[in-house]
């Protein structure tokens, strides 16, 4: 038999059947609300960057980093070897011609100096006395040769005295011809001598030439000696700034080895490195903008060098102003390195929501509504980026990041007030 059920077991049934309509309703209510919020989020126009369209140009380029380092460097090189006795500058010094930088301990050169002076002296003496016994060797020959021609001249009046004795009968054929044949001899043995003494007086020419030669070779060195000795009192030989310096008092350094490095103050390049990717885009010409803080130089890549190190290229930039007053050596600067450059095209500046792909979507500005728009891109410089299409001139952008509202078609900009 059924039991009837209570009024206040109808109204507790009915009451559980409403309740998962009271959730879903109360959930409806929940997920509007965050919908609300969700899809109506504004934006404080103060976190944004909004710039306008205009019309300019834009480079495209790639980036580098350099140092500031003097066009012309001169590097002073130890004369002799030696060791380095006191060092009076620092490196980063400035310093005008003739300023004293460093000197060398010069006693084993005076030495070596006064040693080749004696023996310099001691030549001299030889020399003197060496042309001394040539013009006496020349003198004597001479003499002899006078003595000759006097003995000629009597052999041959004695054989004309034995002629005309042959003629009377007082002289025998063969006693003329005795006498004959001395004059012949005679005549030899002049020119025997007649040719020593041509020969004595070139061989003496050449060999005094020779001698003073020797003599001058040994002067030069005593004068290059005298000039290096000198030279051990370091001396800046123009105005500039030292850029590297030797400070090791007391260490041996060898003939030619650097001391100090003087950059000139008056002349200017960069030396630049960038990454190996961008070799095959480096050409000696091509223009380039370097930022030494809020200056922008212009200049043009000088040279490259062929060698790769540590996954960079290293060259050098040529600039217009090599003189500018921002340029101090080792200064560290951004370079851009310009390949191409459009002109009077549709720019921006850029900004934290320019993507890398040449089509993306960036938010337009109209009144106090931002609106999602989708663009193409052409050249991008570190400055602007090129906007090929999807927007005008005049248009105002958002250029700052906007992650929080990618979802979003369109958002509000407007205070909280």
């Amino acid at each position: 038999m059924d039991r009837q059920i209570s009024k206040k077991e109808q109204s507790s049934k009915k009451i559980a059947g409403f309740i998962p309509y009271l959730i879903a309703l109360a959930l409806l209510c929940i997920g509007y609300i965050f919908a609300k919020n969700y899809f109506s989020k504004k934006a404080d126009p103060s976190d944004l960057h909004i710039v306008s369209v205009e019309r300019g140009t834009v480079l495209s380029t790639l980036s580098a980093s350099g140092t500031v380092v003097s066009s012309s460097e001169r590097v002073i090189n130890a004369p002799i070897t030696t060791e380095i006795e006191e060092v009076l500058m620092t490196s980063g010094k400035e310093v005008n011609k003739g300023d004293l930088i460093l000197k060398l301990n010069k006693e084993y050169t005076a030495i070596e100096y006064e040693q080749l002076q004696d023996e310099l002296s001691l030549r001299s003496n030889n020399i003197d006395k060496l042309k001394l016994q040539y013009d006496k060797d020349l003198r004597d020959l001479d003499f002899q040769d006078q003595i000759k021609a006097l003995q000629l001249n009597q052999l041959l009046a004695e054989l004309n005295d034995q002629k005309r004795l042959l003629a009377i009968g007082g002289a025998t054929k063969e006693e003329v011809e005795t006498a004959e044949l001395q004059l012949s001899i005679a005549k030899i043995e002049k020119k025997i001598l007649e040719n020593e003494l041509q020969f004595k007086r070139q061989v003496n020419s050449t060999d005094k030439n020779q001698l003073q030669l020797e003599f001058n070779i040994q002067k030069k060195k005593l004068n290059q000696l005298g000039g290096k000795l000198n030279q051990t009192q370091v001396r800046s030989p123009s105005q500039g700034v030292i850029t590297w310096i030797n400070e090791d008092i007391g260490k041996t350094v060898n003939e030619g080895e650097a001391l100090v490095k003087i950059a000139n103050l008056n002349k200017f390049e960069i030396e630049a490195r960038t990454s190996d990717r961008n070799s095959k885009k480096l050409e000696v010409g091509l223009p380039v903008e370097v930022r030494i803080n809020k200056e922008k130089l212009k200049g043009s890549i000088s040279r490259i060098l062929p060698e790769i190190i540590n996954n960079t290229v290293k060259f050098y930039v040529t600039l217009d102003e090599q003189n500018h007053k921002s340029l101090r050596p080792n200064l560290r600067t951004e370079i851009n390195i310009i390949t191409d450059k459009k002109e009077n095209v549709l720019r921006a500046k850029r900004g934290g929501a320019l993507k890398g792909t040449q089509t993306q979507y960036i938010y337009q500005v109209e009144n106090n509504t931002a609106k999602k728009v989708k663009i193409q891109k052409g050249l991008i410089s570190s400055d602007y980026f090129e906007i090929t299409a999807g927007l005008n001139e005049g248009d105002k952008i958002i250029i700052s990041e906007t992650e929080d509202f990618e979802h979003m078609e369109s958002f509000l900009i407007t205070t909280n007030n």
